[in-house]
Formats: structure tokens, sequence, C-alpha cells
């Protein structure tokens, strides 16, 4: 189970990478038009690569307290994405028209949406995968 998080996790990575790197590419810091908070941006990124490494570390040393911190990181994690997710939702839904103020499109709404849904999906398989792992289910 602990490589099968890893694998997820890993997943999970290439997909928010894909998206953070869009985001950028587009504008998502400079323009003023993006729902996007930059520090919940970074905040889910720095946390989910930190984790990730705990994790790795966990992987090759089987010590418990790595397994819980890398979950604990997830948490939070978890709540930013799912932020982003709430403020994303609109950009998505609303007209690919531009305003009358000129104002440019948000960053995110370049994102495809089966990447995001993917993200989504394998993040949420993480966050359970290392949850299980933690408490030792499946441990022989």
């Amino acid at each position: 189970m602990t490589i099968a998080a890893l694998i997820t996790w890993v997943i999970t990575a290439l997909g928010g990478f894909y998206m953070l790197g869009t985001w950028l590419s587009r504008g998502g810091v400079r323009s003023g038009s993006s729902r996007l908070p930059v520090p919940v941006v970074f905040g889910h990124f720095a946390l989910a690569a930190i984790g990730l490494v705990f994790w790795i570390i966990y992987a090759i040393t089987d010590t418990d307290a790595l397994a819980w911190t890398a979950f604990g990181l997830l948490v939070p994690v978890a709540l930013l994405g799912f932020v982003m997710l709430a403020r994303w939702l609109p950009t998505y839904r609303a007209t690919r028209t531009a305003t009358a103020t000129g104002e440019g499109e948000p960053a995110e709404r370049y994102f495809p949406v089966p990447v995001v849904l993917a993200h989504g999906l394998f993040a949420v398989i993480t966050v359970v995968l290392v949850l299980l792992t933690a408490l030792g289910v499946g441990e022989s």
C-alpha cells in the first residue's frame, strides 16, 4: 500500500505541476484577473511537495512518525485544494467572452477539465491510501 500511495501521489503531483505551469504561463501571478490567491496556490504546492518527500523517506525507512507527518501535511493540502476548486468552478462555468471592462481571462480558465478531475480523483485516493497505511491497515 505504501508503493501504491507513492504512485498515486506522483501521478497527482504531475497533474498539479501541469496546472501550475499552465497557470504561471498564462500570467496567474501577474494578472489581476486570477481567482486563485497566490499564497493558496503556492502553499498547496509547497505542502504537497514536502509531504511527498516525507512519504518517500517513509517508504525507505518504514518509520511510522513519517507516515503520520505526511498524512498531517495532506490535510491542509486537501483543504487548500478544495478552496481552489471552489474558486475555479465559477471561472470554468463563465462564458469565454471578453468582459466589457477589458479584463483578461483568468489564467485558471485554461486548465483542462480532465486534468482537474484526474488530479482531484488521484488526490483523494492518495489521502485514503496514506491514511490506511499510517493506520497499519494491510500490514502482514
